[in-house]
């Protein structure tokens, strides 16, 4: 069965991810689009793929079903950012987007990320919709439309193309480079192997910033490790900052829509910390204003920035989908989420990795201290906060929505120490604490996992909260 979580479909290379089974997902799109889009104009779409295994030949085959189906395909000359696709949906007024990868996932996954023509992930409503398609192609034992590869270029049906161009612009314009360039940084990048590759050095190259990129090439196994931003993946970004000896560090996963990164010590600096740098300086610095949404497993530091600044604050599941939905409703300066999905106004409503690295280097650059600096400062203003998170696997697997319920029926009155002021059932449960720290315990509703979040005035205090959140998870399994 194939189905589509909040940003699409990913699935082991050869087990269920298939030439085959990606041909009738790309026809199951082909009549969604063919079956919504206005019939003035010949539809359109924008794909892309990452530096995982095949998905260059993954990509080739989604622009034949287009093609086969009457879409014309504008498909990247090599691996991209999902931004760049992203953007370029926009850019080409196009009627979808489509980029093959499985962005931070291990390197025996791969993904089929679906897009809106406003650059944004599809709505759940529209990822419904194929799935809808893919049941009626079954039942009917319909095949895909595809056209031969030559043909789709000799017809101008398959179009190959840059999709940095005009990324790279519209980023640029985004960021104050003369800032940037004023403070002569030394930079390392780490791409991680993935499509973020080149992309920072190729924007800096016009400016004084040396440039240092580590994990720059083409390696589909990404050396043994997870195309994942964080401080356990991040060990040969540490070192090139020491050994450089370099103002930051930035990383991005393997599609470049998350951000992670190292200070000028080594020390690693999560999204939370990049959120509330990046928030503070769009206020205090640039003078922006709009509201504010995170997920709810994000800071209160940002919380608390919102107080101060006097500014509206959304709190959503987890899952940056939601973030983008406001995004387009609303008045948004910036949203984000734990994980490194960051978007901000002006830009399509997507997590870039890319444009939230120049703004930190923006937020250096304008502070002109060293950034562990610029963290302690702003740790002293909006915290203290330390935050951990574990994910624990179970003996059973039980409904969400039962792990919840459960969880709230046996809703401790203190939590180390704390009295728990008030619980929130947005997405599984947290447990606030008079002090500002938080326990968030969120069931996986697909595996027999507990994602166990926390957040308090000190280390100590985060791991008692997650090995109390261990124990209360266990019980209602037991």
């Amino acid at each position: 069965m194939i189905s589509f979580g909040t940003d699409g479909w990913r699935a082991v290379i050869a087990d269920t991810f298939t030439f085959a089974n990606l041909r009738l997902v790309a026809q199951a799109v082909a009549d969604s689009i063919n079956e919504t889009t206005d019939t003035t104009k010949q539809p359109e779409v924008v794909i892309g793929y990452d530096t995982r295994f095949l998905s260059d030949r993954f990509a080739i085959e989604v622009a034949r079903v287009m093609a086969g189906n009457g879409i014309i395909a504008w498909l990247s000359r090599s691996d991209v950012p999902t931004p760049a696709v992203s953007y370029n949906v926009v850019d080409k007024k196009a009627d979808a987007g489509i980029v093959i990868t499985a962005s931070h996932n291990p390197p025996r996954y791969n993904g089929f990320k679906l897009k809106a023509p406003y650059g944004g992930s599809a709505t759940h409503e529209q990822s419904k919709r194929v799935e809808q398609k893919l049941q009626h192609m079954e039942m009917e034992g319909r095949g895909p439309n595809v056209m031969d590869y030559q043909r789709g270029l000799d017809t101008d049906m398959i179009r190959r193309f840059d999709p940095t161009w005009v990324y790279f612009q519209h980023i640029s314009d985004l960021v104050n480079l003369d800032l940037i360039s004023s403070s002569e940084m030394k930079v390392v990048t780490d791409a991680m192997y993935g499509s973020g590759r080149g992309a920072l050095p190729a924007i800096l190259a016009r400016t004084r910033t040396k440039v240092t990129e580590i994990r720059g090439i083409m390696n589909p196994g990404f050396g043994g490790i997870h195309p994942e931003p964080i401080v356990k993946y991040l060990t040969d970004l540490t070192a090139a900052v020491q050994r450089e000896q370099a103002h930051v560090g930035l990383a991005t996963d393997g599609d470049a829509d998350r951000i992670g990164a190292v200070d000028n010590l080594g020390n690693f600096v999560d999204p939370h910390h990049v959120f509330a740098l990046v928030l503070r300086h769009l206020i205090e610095n640039r003078g922006m204003r709009g509201d504010v949404v995170k997920t709810i497993s994000t800071t209160y530091m940002i919380d608390k920035m919102c107080k101060a600044y006097d500014l509206t604050l959304h709190e959503t599941p987890v899952g940056f989908n939601h973030i983008a939905d406001l995004m387009m409703k609303r008045d948004i300066l910036i949203g984000g989420e734990e994980s490194g999905g960051i978007g901000v106004k002006g830009h399509i409503p997507e997590g870039d990795g890319i444009l939230m690295g120049l703004l930190l280097l923006e937020v250096i650059a304008q502070a002109n201290a060293p950034l562990n600096e610029i963290i302690e400062d702003l740790q002293r203003t909006f915290g203290p906060a330390c935050y951990a998170r574990n994910d624990v696997r179970l003996s059973k697997q039980l409904p969400k929505n039962v792990i919840v319920e459960k969880l709230q029926d046996t809703a401790p009155t203190t939590m180390n120490g704390q009295t728990v002021t008030r619980v929130n059932t947005l997405d599984g449960i947290k447990y606030y604490m008079a002090d500002d720290s938080w326990l968030l315990i969120r069931p996986s509703g697909t595996e027999p996992v507990l994602r166990i979040y926390a957040e308090a005035p000190s280390h100590a205090d985060v791991q008692a909260l997650l090995a109390e959140g261990d124990k209360m998870g266990h019980s209602v399994i037991s």
